[in-house]
């Protein structure tokens, strides 16, 4: 994806990862897109459009029991490859909207989406 692409506007990111080299430069966060192999496509997640830097991301049905209110992605220990177990289950609607397991990924703002992808694995 172009640099140009990413200019200016909000992407969902998952961040305070392990810092890892990629391509020579240090990083410690990661940019959520649905992505295709063939032909190859990838969309950023985009959060809507009255989003600030810093919102939260949240299940829009899941909810912690005591509280009854919904859970947060939290940090990820990076020894129980949490990550890599979630990330299966991380795909797109048929309307572009971003889920997990059938649950809608949100800020408090609304749903997060795709530009076109729709049915696709979120990376």
């Amino acid at each position: 994806m172009p640099a140009e692409e990413l200019l200016n506007r909000l992407v969902v990111v998952l961040c305070n990862l392990k810092p890892a080299k990629i391509r020579g430069v240090v990083s410690s966060g990661m940019i959520l897109c649905a992505s295709v192999a063939e032909p190859r496509k990838v969309e950023p997640l985009d959060p809507p459009s009255n989003s600030e830097p810093g919102d939260l991301i949240l299940f829009e049905s899941i909810t912690d029991d005591q509280e009854n209110t919904p859970i947060t992605f939290q940090i990820i220990d990076p020894k129980k490859k949490i990550w890599e177990k979630l990330q299966i289950n991380l795909s797109t609607s048929p309307d572009c909207i971003a889920q997990w397991k059938d649950n809608v990924l949100k800020t408090d703002k609304g749903p997060i989406k795709c530009k076109s992808l729709k049915d696709t694995p979120i990376k």
